[in-house]
């Protein structure tokens, strides 16, 4: 009895051991085949993310495989139980990184269309610089100050020659609506068309009028160069730095002659002037030979005191201006000269020679202006219809700064050397090309 217990125990013992080494196998077979999908889809998830280049997309993929990751492994905890509907999804987490990877794309768009709106932002200010232009407008319609005209005008000397008066009268003519270009010329600076040469490339213009100097005794030169001038079509004015006797710029400067003896005919003062003039009336008498008119500017800037012909007063001055008139008119009978008396930029009461003694009223000065002070005083110092002109300057303004002033002068000439070229370059080219300026090529035929 004791012994088939004890057979029977075994043999239930058996049976249970049996069953449970039947059962194990099958749960570790089919475990390590959902590992192996497991692990051989996690690799494809990290590879898609390599495909795209930008770094915003590198980022969210490797977020979404980490989520993957975190996915897959609760999955693993649960293929022990249910191995065969885990191998399916990893196939369907490996999807989600490929639609999550074009949301990026989409994102990196949108800054480019707003960076285009600064773009219109900008161009707002450009209309509101333009408002204060038509504040500007009404300076521009204020009516210009009137300019008297000459209708009554003759030259001095009646018996000026047909081209001297035919000159004269377009001075006369065209005076206060048109300006004359002129420019002094040198003679030290390498060519006597230093000047003329500068403004041609400066402008691409030439002057006018072309103004000469007898100085340092050059009358044949200044002869020479006034009569090509003159056939080119130009105008010529002359001056002349000269002492009483000795002809130079220092003499005219520092000569101071005793006029109760220099103008009192017979003394040896008085020869010695007059053996300087006769110089410079031959060189004219030359020009009008070869038909050329002079605007004759003697004794420039005489009310100013620093020359020697200013140094003896107004009378004194009157007297000399008269001397020579007559000289050159009546004896050397220069029937080829437009007398230009030049006052200095002051323009002082007492020095006026008269009428019948002078054909152009001028005035000089240096200040950048339109020298529109000097204007409103020459305009008193005769009634008689003569043409004023600047006959000095350094720096020439804006024509328009002339009309707005009332100061149209007939010329304008620009001193010599640094003076011309120390003017503003696109200023002067504006000025030479100025419909009311005139040029070379826009003189009429005389």
């Amino acid at each position: 009895m004791k012994k088939t217990r004890i057979t029977a125990a075994l043999i239930c013992a058996a049976v249970l051991i049996s069953f449970a080494t039947g059962c194990q196998p099958q749960n570790t077979v089919s475990v390590p085949s959902s590992d192996s999908s497991i692990t051989e889809t996690a690799p494809e998830s990290s590879d898609k993310p390599a495909e795209d280049s930008s770094e915003s997309s590198s980022d969210t993929n490797s977020s979404e495989t980490e989520q993957s990751k975190e996915e897959t492994g609760s999955s693993t905890a649960t293929t022990t139980e249910k191995p065969a509907t885990t191998t399916e999804k990893p196939a369907t987490t490996t999807q989600k990184p490929a639609t999550t990877t074009q949301k990026p794309t989409t994102t990196t768009q949108k800054p480019a269309t707003t960076t285009q709106k600064p773009a219109t932002t900008t161009q707002k200010p450009a209309t509101t610089t333009q408002k204060p232009a038509t504040t500007k407008k009404p300076a521009t319609t204020a009516p210009l100050p009137e300019i008297p005209e000459l209708t009554n005008y003759s030259i001095s000397n009646p018996k000026a020659d047909a081209k001297t008066k035919k000159i004269y009268s377009y001075l006369c003519e065209n005076f206060g609506k048109q300006m004359l270009s002129c420019q002094q010329e040198s003679t030290w600076m390498g060519s006597p068309d230093y000047e003329m040469d500068y403004i041609k490339r400066t402008t691409g213009k030439l002057p006018a009028m072309r103004g000469l100097d007898f100085m340092n005794n050059d009358f044949d030169g200044v002869v020479s160069r006034a009569i090509e001038w003159d056939k080119k079509g130009g105008l010529v004015t002359i001056c002349w730095h000269t002492g009483v006797q000795n002809s130079g710029y220092q003499e005219s400067l520092d000569d101071k002659p005793d006029y109760s003896k220099l103008l009192k005919e017979g003394t040896t003062e008085y020869k010695q002037l007059m053996n300087s003039w006769d110089k410079a009336a031959k060189a004219l008498q030359k020009l009008q030979d070869a038909g050329v008119t002079v605007l004759w500017r003697p004794f420039h800037e005489f009310d100013g005191g620093w020359f020697w012909w200013g140094k003896g007063g107004g009378s004194n001055f009157i007297k000399l201006w008269r001397l020579m008139y007559d000289k050159f008119t009546n004896e050397y009978k220069l029937n080829n000269l437009i007398w230009v008396l030049g006052y200095s930029g002051e323009v002082k009461n007492g020095w006026y020679p008269g009428d019948e003694y002078c054909d152009v009223i001028g005035s000089d000065t240096y200040d950048n202006t339109t020298n529109k002070t000097a204007w409103a005083r020459l305009l008193n110092v005769t009634n008689a219809d003569k043409p004023l002109a600047f006959h000095e300057c350094g720096n020439i303004p804006q024509v328009l700064r002339f009309q707005k002033d009332g100061a149209v002068w007939s010329w304008f000439m620009i001193w010599h050397t640094d003076y011309i070229t120390q003017n503003n370059v696109k200023n002067l080219k504006n000025v030479y090309n100025d419909d009311n300026v005139i040029t070379l090529d826009e003189l009429p035929k005389f």
